[in-house]
């Protein structure tokens, strides 16, 4: 079992900066890839980014594509999304999710995933 919980959400105004971090704990988070979604109000949760389990690879979505960035740090047993230029349509809640086959996109292949963190973006 690998419990997630993730921190560092809140209300920022438009073209502002978050920092998001997942910590883990239960197994290592060296073992598994990682993905970062969101699930804004009335829509569907959406892939953001997802990254392997060295670190060196990693995938975003179009829609933040050079304005958010996905690292980890293994040793932490933590995962990040630096978020910039921050859009109100960047709302959501932010969901980090464990997974044990590097498959970004797919959200049944992840296996844990954390509550979220609410992200509030003004205009």
């Amino acid at each position: 079992q690998v419990q997630l919980v993730e921190s560092g959400g809140g209300l920022v105004q438009a073209g502002g900066s978050l920092r998001l971090s997942c910590a883990a704990s239960g197994r290592t988070l060296g073992n598994y890839a990682m993905g970062w979604f969101r699930q804004g109000p009335g829509k569907e949760r959406e892939f953001v980014a997802a990254i392997t389990r060295s670190g060196l690879g990693a995938y975003y979505a179009d829609s933040v594509e050079g304005r958010f960035f996905i690292s980890r740090d293994n040793a932490k047993n933590t995962v990040y999304l630096q978020m910039n230029s921050l859009k109100p349509e960047d709302t959501a809640v932010y969901y980090c999710a464990a997974q044990t086959y590097y498959d970004p996109l797919t959200q049944f292949t992840y296996d844990y995933w954390g509550q979220g963190t609410q992200v509030t973006v003004s205009s």
